[in-house]
């Protein structure tokens, strides 16, 4: 990954080829070694670009998407304009599309929403968009609010690689299972709102919402709760648009961005037994070292947890560090919407291939 902005050239395979030229400005989200997404200016215009990086699967994957587009573009679903795709300087594939500007994902609203109230009109605005999906004959494989974008309260559909097209309707137990995964962000105790957005959907495909309906949902809901929460947890491992991580051979660390905004993370990694030291002392036993400093303007509590030995070293390196697991488990806690406090860096420290200390 080649850090912002810097010169991408792509030989383009559609629709005419010639190489072009682009300035990438901004990394959107990154899956390391499969995929970056960015925001980039070419001819003078805003644009995404996708970029497939694994050698064995980018250019099916690039295909994939282009055709995706372009399918959900014949069957009259709103998607951004796809532009061109083709082949970049250094192997890697590439798909490029026209950037929705003022846009933000339905994630991103969702996330920044104070009411119950406000939560559930942007979920049935989301859920009308997928029925119209299912009347199309389109399947989303990776359901979840980052894939619908939104410009006011039109709704485009996002990451076309992971759709599946059928010649006819989608059928009622996928079109439910779906509705249940979308009706998974609510609590479970808003049944009210629950059933109106499973409402509000059945009235867009014409059907009507009957008792056995409410049963299917409500046994979907708990699964789909178990997959979002899973499918959210791994995007607090990798670089996205809230976090940082940072890997070499001494260490591994990811760092919430607000945490770090303005300062420099190598910094806090280089210094963090000298800030613990410097800071107010909370707990020094021979398991873990607990110290309450301020960094970047943050009060903040770090714990630390110490090498006991070359046994201690090898489990932890096996089954993941007490500080991953802290971290996983406060996101977790966050994403049930149980009160803990804030995450803001895990940091694991190796010798050779072992983990020697990590940080929480």
């Amino acid at each position: 990954m080649t850090e912002v902005p810097f010169q991408l050239l792509i030989k383009r395979c559609d629709p005419k080829k010639q190489t072009e030229r682009l300035l990438c400005t901004e990394l959107l989200r990154c899956v390391p070694g499969r995929r970056q997404v960015y925001e980039a200016s070419w001819n003078e215009k805003s644009v995404i670009v996708k970029v497939f990086s694994d050698k064995i699967s980018a250019k099916r994957h690039t295909t994939r998407e282009w055709r995706g587009l372009e399918e959900l573009s014949k069957r009259q679903l709103t998607v951004p304009q796809s532009l061109f795709y083709g082949q970049t300087e250094n192997g890697g594939w590439s798909v490029v599309s026209e950037k929705i500007v003022d846009s933000s994902t339905a994630l991103d609203i969702y996330q920044n929403l104070q009411t119950s109230a406000e939560r559930l009109d942007l979920l049935i605005l989301v859920g009308r968009e997928l029925a119209k999906q299912h009347i199309k004959g389109v399947l989303q494989k990776d359901l979840h609010l980052g894939n619908f974008l939104l410009k006011n309260d039109k709704v485009f559909l996002l990451d076309a690689g992971q759709m599946c097209f059928l010649d006819g309707e989608i059928g009622k137990k996928d079109s439910l299972y779906q509705l249940a995964t979308l009706a998974a962000w609510l609590d479970e105790n808003e049944k009210e709102s629950i059933n109106r957005l499973c409402s509000e959907y059945f009235d867009v495909r014409g059907w009507n919402f009957e008792e056995a309906d409410k049963a299917a949902v409500w046994k979907y809901l708990a699964s789909g709760r178990k997959k979002a929460i899973k499918r959210g947890l791994k995007k607090f491992l990798r670089t996205n648009k809230r976090h940082i991580k940072i890997n070499n051979e001494k260490y591994t660390a990811v760092f919430d961005r607000e945490f770090c905004l303005g300062a420099e993370p190598l910094e806090f990694i280089e210094k963090i037994d000298a800030l613990m030291d410097d800071g107010k002392i909370l707990k020094d036993g021979n398991t873990c070292y607990v110290s309450r400093l301020t960094w970047n303007g943050r009060d903040v509590v770090v714990k630390r947890y110490n090498h006991k030995g070359l046994i201690h070293s090898i489990r932890h390196t096996i089954k993941g560090s007490r500080a991953r697991r802290c971290w996983i488990c406060g996101h977790r806690l966050g994403m049930l919407k149980l009160a803990t406090p804030k995450p803001l860096v895990y940091l694991e420290h190796r010798k050779g291939l072992l983990i020697w200390k990590s940080y929480i």
